[in-house]
């Protein structure tokens, strides 16, 4: 069965470098937990070294995006140029590797009108299927007014937005991650709670701000099963009637403009959670590489409760109508992505 992997990570030296050199107290700390055992060299590489660990993975198409944070913790005019180079060598992994390989466009949000210039240039690029955002660019959330024409052309582009967790403000990691060690304290401000925290918050406003009723196409993805969204939407569906003019209930965007990613959590026992709160065609299948590493027989097992329908769905479907990623070509002598299994 053909696998698509979205959400697979990678950077550029000059992002890497620009991120460390900046100044203590505007650096963000997350970075890092990119510099574990051999991640720094993986995320670097988005040509030959990456295609031989898809294969050893079982993966027929990654996603590629930018490691956190992205370019959304630097200061507009660098955050610009460095977003267009990134952009301009993702097309070009793209181009080399045309049946391995996708890629989300990365937009300087410090800069919305820039933010909406490169999304706009990057539509005529080779590869560019999605985007890469977070939920908070400085103080400015993804839901302020002045993001609104970027969101809608994302609509208008059929370009999703991957909403990916981020680190918390200074003030609320003093407050609720504080008086720990360096490293737990960091580690609870991060993967460990806070990151999700952040991005399940940014999609539950992007909802209350009427988002989605003023550009329906809009399509947003969550990782990590929902970024503890689904685990608590019962409760915050509650919201629903507070929100002037929302034209349904919180919960129901969860069937109509949010899709879910496993972020290389392949458990069973989240599918079957998230199912109880969306459909199978809202799933999406992400490795979170290099910092999870996903096989096919974790794939497999992962999705041999299923139909085979749904395990169709979630491993490659899914992603192919939602990206708009070809089909695998058929096995009659075709070679590259899809020709592996059957």
């Amino acid at each position: 069965m053909r696998v698509i992997a979205i959400e697979e990570h990678w950077t550029t030296p000059e992002l890497d470098r620009a991120l460390r050199e900046r100044p203590v107290g505007a650096r963000d700390e997350s970075v890092a937990l990119n510099d574990r055992r051999d991640v720094p060299a993986r995320l670097l590489d988005i040509g030959a070294g990456r295609v031989e660990a898809m294969d050893a993975a079982g993966v027929d198409v990654q996603v590629l995006a930018l490691a956190p944070p992205g370019t959304h913790g630097l200061p507009a005019r660098e955050a610009v140029a460095l977003s267009r180079a990134a952009n301009d060598r993702a097309g070009e992994a793209v181009r080399r590797h045309p049946d391995r390989l996708r890629a989300m466009t990365t937009l300087p949000m410090s800069d919305p009108d820039a933010a909406l210039t490169e999304l706009r240039r990057t539509a005529d690029l080779p590869g560019h299927v999605g985007i890469m955002s977070y939920g908070r660019c400085g103080d400015r959330p993804l839901d302020d007014p002045a993001y609104d024409e970027v969101l809608a052309t994302a609509a208008a582009l059929r370009r999703p937005v991957f909403l990916h967790p981020q680190i918390p403000p200074d003030a609320v990691r003093e407050a609720s991650y504080g008086g720990f060690g360096p490293d737990l304290s960091l580690g609870l401000a991060t993967f460990g709670w806070g990151w999700h925290v952040e991005a399940g918050l940014a999609a539950l406003r992007l909802i209350l701000r009427g988002t989605f009723d003023r550009h329906p196409d809009l399509q947003v993805v969550l990782g990590h099963w929902g970024e503890l969204l689904l685990f608590w939407l019962d409760r915050a569906d509650r919201l629903s009637g507070l929100a002037p003019g929302l034209r349904q209930r919180v919960a129901e965007y969860f069937r109509t403009n949010i899709h879910i990613a496993t972020s290389g959590m392949l458990s069973p026992r989240l599918l079957r959670h998230a199912l109880e709160h969306t459909s199978a065609d809202r799933v999406l299948l992400s490795g979170d590489y290099p910092f999870h590493r996903i096989d096919a027989a974790a794939v497999a097992g992962f999705l041999d409760t299923l139909s085979q329908e749904d395990q169709a769905r979630i491993a490659h479907t899914n992603a192919e109508k939602l990206y708009g990623l070809a089909p695998a070509p058929s096995a009659s002598g075709a070679q590259g992505a899809g020709t592996r299994r059957s």
